[in-house]
């Protein structure tokens, strides 16, 4: 699209946060309805960064074949499956999900140290594609 600057950047923004959310949704939620409807989130989010980088089919096409046919399946798929096997189950916090939770932190604090650190400016963008000259 061509908007103006400042309405890009924040239009990005908000798609990033609400793509972070939905995913934390994915993840943390311990309702298999909810993480569905979550996903769609977060593939809506991809369709929307897909349309403000000028790629039109690509945002239609992510639109259609996931958030339409393969979220909504998933959401039938889970909504077949019986429900009380969730419900019966208390215990939603294991050492799996500690460790896993443990590794992910890990990673977000070493990319957030990492990332600020790293000097940038001595790439150079070439006009021809797959190259690039430092």
């Amino acid at each position: 699209m061509d908007l103006p600057g400042p309405i890009h950047e924040i239009l990005m923004l908000f798609g990033g946060f609400v793509l972070l959310l939905g995913g934390l949704g994915v993840v943390l939620l311990t309702n298999p309805i909810y993480s569905a409807f979550s996903l769609g989130l977060v593939l809506v989010c991809i369709s929307l960064f897909y349309f403000l980088l000028n790629s039109y089919f690509v945002a239609i096409a992510e639109l259609l074949i996931y958030v339409g046919a393969i979220n909504v399946l998933i959401i039938f798929a889970v909504m077949f499956v019986n429900g009380s096997e969730w419900s019966k189950d208390k215990n939603y916090w294991t050492i799996g999900d500690g460790f896993t939770s443990l590794v992910c932190i890990t990673i977000v604090f070493s990319l957030m140290s990492t990332i600020p650190d790293t000097s940038w400016y001595g790439i150079l963008w070439t006009t021809r594609s797959n190259q690039i000259v430092e």
